[in-house]
């Protein structure tokens, strides 16, 4: 299968300046500009604003998904190690100089509420990043609810270290997180 380098050179530019301005405030002029080519080009390529957008979202799903997973397929190997390495990919990726949180949460917060493919967008992300999160914790041998709840962790370190401009969110919630994979482990052992 071969890939439209044209169409691909239009999403790397619509990713950058959605991600680093907002959708709302990036025309398809901005994004035709961007990435030199003509507006019946790019409009060939992406019929509306909104194919772009969910072409974005949808691309932005499978690469930062494929990346997390890649980070910790290499970097542990028990099981507990691989959940943790979660917030340490995550730690790296507050410090990129372009890291303005969640692409997910931002577009929901643009468009959530009048776009139900930005909305449907970020639920499958939100999902499928959960249930990751899940699938890592009932392999370091705890539950799919302390999973759930580890994965509230890492949303809101996204959240609080874009806000904050700092990592340190990261280091928090992995903390939080081992806490959290210890007291599952004790109420394993011990039922009530």
């Amino acid at each position: 299968m071969s890939t439209d380098p044209a169409r691909e050179r239009i999403l790397d530019c619509a990713e950058d300046l959605f991600y680093a301005r907002g959708i709302q405030h990036v025309g398809m002029d901005a994004v035709r500009d961007a990435a030199g080519v003509t507006l019946r080009r790019l409009y060939r390529v992406f019929p509306s604003k909104g194919d772009l957008v969910e072409a974005y979202l949808a691309r932005r799903d499978a690469r930062w998904l494929r990346g997390l997973a890649a980070h910790v397929d290499t970097a542990a190997r028990s099981p507990r190690a691989r959940l943790l390495a979660v917030f340490d990919w995550l730690e790296d990726w507050f410090t990129q100089p372009d890291f303005r949180g969640c692409a997910f949460v931002n577009s929901f917060g643009e468009l959530g509420g009048t776009s139900p493919q930005v909305a449907a967008a970020a639920r499958r992300h939100k999902d499928a990043f959960h249930a990751y999160l899940r699938e890592l914790a009932t392999a370091a041998g705890a539950t799919a609810d302390t999973g759930t709840q580890i994965a509230l962790l890492a949303e809101g370190a996204m959240t609080t270290a874009a806000v904050s401009g700092t990592t340190a969110p990261a280091r928090q919630a992995k903390q939080a997180a081992l806490l959290l994979l210890t007291l599952d482990a004790r109420e394993v052992a011990s039922p009530a």
